[in-house]
């Protein structure tokens, strides 16, 4: 019921996303997304990795468990880790485990053509999968933006259709040019997200870290709306200032 609201979003309200990696921060975004993405991005977030191949079936979860606690309304998409998903018979095992752990809305997956049955399998045994276009965090080996060209048009354009066609709900656009954004927009029946593949989308999703510039990422898709080191160094300082004088803590903070 859930997905089929979200699928119903499509050409009526744009979708808002973002993602979360505990509770406390799911809780806050619970209020204003339409979905929220427990993303392997966290692998660079949190945990400093080179990049999301390195993250686990096994932390994605216990994120994810995090995650569940602090979500009431929103629609809650777990990432599969690189290489938890290489045949349908292994991406069935863990994506059942993904689930019945977290107890989360679906799975999301990386890829086009290569993973069409992969994607069939998950849908006819009622696990909703998210697909993931464009530039491919999991598999491409630099970053650059896809669609400049013919032939990459052509193949994004085909994969969105595939996707859609093996039994996706949506599927995030990364990274893909304006106007390809809008032709796979308009060719296709279920929603897009698109992260720096412009407002053509039917949402939008960003790593929370970076929105609130937390994280210290420099890419031209990233619109910084806070700045929240700033505000956690005030907040520490202040503290720091009060042991050191003694006036923390004080008579109304002890026992």
């Amino acid at each position: 019921m859930k997905i089929k609201k979200f699928i119903n979003k499509k050409n009526k309200t744009k979708i808002v996303a973002l993602t979360a990696y505990s509770k406390n921060i799911a809780s806050v975004l619970d209020n204003y997304c339409d979905l929220i993405l427990v993303g392997d991005s966290l692998g660079s977030v949190l945990y400093n990795y080179k990049s999301t191949k390195e993250v686990t079936l096994n932390t994605i979860i216990e994120h994810s468990k995090s995650v569940r606690m602090g979500i009431k309304r929103s629609l809650m998409i777990v990432d599969m880790p690189y290489n938890t998903y290489r045949n349908p018979k292994e991406a069935l095992k863990n994506a059942k485990l993904i689930m019945k752990k977290t107890k989360s809305d679906g799975v999301k997956l990386e890829g086009g053509k290569k993973i069409t049955k992969i994607i069939n399998t998950l849908v006819k045994n009622n696990i909703p999968v998210m697909g993931h276009l464009g530039v491919l965090p999991q598999s491409d080996k630099k970053f650059k933006f896809k669609g400049e060209n013919k032939v990459e048009k052509e193949n994004i354009l085909r994969d969105a259709k595939l996707l859609e066609q093996s039994g996706a709900f949506s599927m995030v656009l990364e990274c893909i040019e304006t106007s390809l954004a809008k032709l796979v927009t308009d060719s296709i029946g279920i929603p897009t997200i698109g992260i720096g593949a412009s407002k053509n989308c039917d949402g939008q999703i960003l790593v929370f870290d970076d929105l609130i510039g937390l994280n210290p990422i420099k890419v031209r898709f990233v619109k910084k709306y806070t700045n929240i080191k700033r505000e956690l160094s005030k907040a520490v300082s202040k503290y720091a200032n009060d042991v050191k004088k003694r006036k923390f803590p004080s008579k109304k903070y002890s026992y």
